[in-house]
Protein backbone atom coordinates (compact mmCIF):
# COMPACT_ATOMS: atom_id res chain seq x y z
CA UNK A 1 0.00 0.00 0.00
CA UNK A 2 1.17 3.37 -0.75
CA UNK A 3 1.12 6.41 1.20
CA UNK A 4 -0.75 9.22 -0.08
CA UNK A 5 1.34 12.21 -1.33
CA UNK A 6 0.62 14.72 1.24
CA UNK A 7 1.39 11.99 4.05
CA UNK A 8 5.03 12.62 2.47
CA UNK A 9 4.95 16.13 2.06
CA UNK A 10 6.64 18.14 4.59
CA UNK A 11 6.25 21.75 5.98
CA UNK A 12 9.53 22.86 4.29
CA UNK A 13 8.06 22.59 0.93
CA UNK A 14 7.50 25.39 -1.12
CA UNK A 15 4.13 25.83 -1.63
CA UNK A 16 2.87 26.26 -5.35
CA UNK A 17 0.42 29.13 -6.24
CA UNK A 18 -0.53 27.43 -9.69
CA UNK A 19 -4.21 26.62 -9.71
CA UNK A 20 -5.13 23.70 -11.04
CA UNK A 21 -5.08 22.56 -14.69
CA UNK A 22 -9.34 22.72 -15.26
CA UNK A 23 -9.04 26.67 -14.26
CA UNK A 24 -5.99 27.03 -16.64
CA UNK A 25 -7.82 24.98 -19.28
CA UNK A 26 -10.82 26.71 -18.95
CA UNK A 27 -9.10 30.21 -18.93
CA UNK A 28 -7.74 29.33 -21.91
CA UNK A 29 -10.88 28.39 -23.67
CA UNK A 30 -12.55 31.81 -22.39
CA UNK A 31 -9.64 33.50 -24.32
CA UNK A 32 -10.62 31.79 -27.66
CA UNK A 33 -14.13 32.44 -26.80
CA UNK A 34 -13.07 35.98 -26.32
CA UNK A 35 -11.37 35.93 -29.65
CA UNK A 36 -13.91 34.60 -31.65
CA UNK A 37 -17.02 36.88 -30.16
CA UNK A 38 -14.57 39.91 -30.97
CA UNK A 39 -13.72 38.60 -34.06
CA UNK A 40 -17.77 38.42 -34.87
CA UNK A 41 -17.74 42.05 -33.71
CA UNK A 42 -15.39 43.38 -36.23
CA UNK A 43 -16.70 41.62 -38.93
CA UNK A 44 -19.84 43.68 -38.20
CA UNK A 45 -18.56 46.70 -38.03
CA UNK A 46 -16.49 46.25 -40.82
CA UNK A 47 -19.98 45.33 -43.39
CA UNK A 48 -21.60 48.32 -41.72
CA UNK A 49 -18.40 50.99 -42.67
CA UNK A 50 -18.47 49.40 -46.25
CA UNK A 51 -15.43 47.80 -45.70
CA UNK A 52 -14.07 44.56 -48.05
CA UNK A 53 -11.34 42.52 -48.70
CA UNK A 54 -8.14 43.33 -46.85
CA UNK A 55 -9.45 46.64 -44.85
CA UNK A 56 -12.48 44.08 -43.32
CA UNK A 57 -9.74 41.28 -42.13
CA UNK A 58 -7.62 44.14 -41.06
CA UNK A 59 -10.63 45.22 -39.09
CA UNK A 60 -11.34 41.78 -37.74
CA UNK A 61 -7.71 40.40 -36.99
CA UNK A 62 -7.21 44.13 -34.80
CA UNK A 63 -10.41 43.57 -32.51
CA UNK A 64 -9.83 40.08 -32.36
CA UNK A 65 -6.72 40.45 -30.81
CA UNK A 66 -8.05 42.95 -28.33
CA UNK A 67 -10.73 41.44 -27.22
CA UNK A 68 -8.59 38.02 -26.89
CA UNK A 69 -5.95 40.27 -24.95
CA UNK A 70 -8.64 42.08 -22.92
CA UNK A 71 -10.17 38.71 -21.90
CA UNK A 72 -6.42 37.30 -21.21
CA UNK A 73 -5.78 40.09 -18.90
CA UNK A 74 -8.89 39.32 -16.70
CA UNK A 75 -8.47 35.53 -16.82
CA UNK A 76 -4.31 36.02 -15.63
CA UNK A 77 -5.54 38.25 -12.85
CA UNK A 78 -8.55 35.82 -11.66
CA UNK A 79 -6.13 32.70 -11.96
CA UNK A 80 -3.44 34.78 -9.30
CA UNK A 81 -6.69 35.82 -7.47
CA UNK A 82 -7.54 31.74 -7.34
CA UNK A 83 -4.13 30.64 -6.82
CA UNK A 84 -3.77 33.33 -3.60
CA UNK A 85 -7.20 32.48 -2.46
CA UNK A 86 -5.84 28.71 -2.30
CA UNK A 87 -2.49 29.67 -0.34
CA UNK A 88 -4.50 31.57 2.27
CA UNK A 89 -7.03 28.62 2.70
CA UNK A 90 -4.28 26.15 3.04
CA UNK A 91 -2.68 28.67 5.87
CA UNK A 92 -5.77 28.65 7.91
CA UNK A 93 -6.43 25.47 7.83
CA UNK A 94 -3.44 24.34 8.90
CA UNK A 95 -1.98 26.63 11.84
CA UNK A 96 1.20 24.91 12.75
CA UNK A 97 2.51 26.09 9.02
CA UNK A 98 5.15 29.02 9.75
CA UNK A 99 3.58 32.54 8.61
CA UNK A 100 5.02 34.56 6.52
CA UNK A 101 6.72 37.28 8.19
CA UNK A 102 6.33 41.11 6.97
CA UNK A 103 9.16 42.95 4.88
CA UNK A 104 10.44 45.96 6.50
CA UNK A 105 11.57 48.30 3.76
CA UNK A 106 14.18 51.02 5.11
Amino acid sequence: MSTPLSATATTTDPESALPSVAARVLAFITILIGGAASALIGSAFARLAGFEGAGAGSIMLISTLMGAGGVAVVAVLTLRALGEWETIRRREADPTAPQPTARRTS
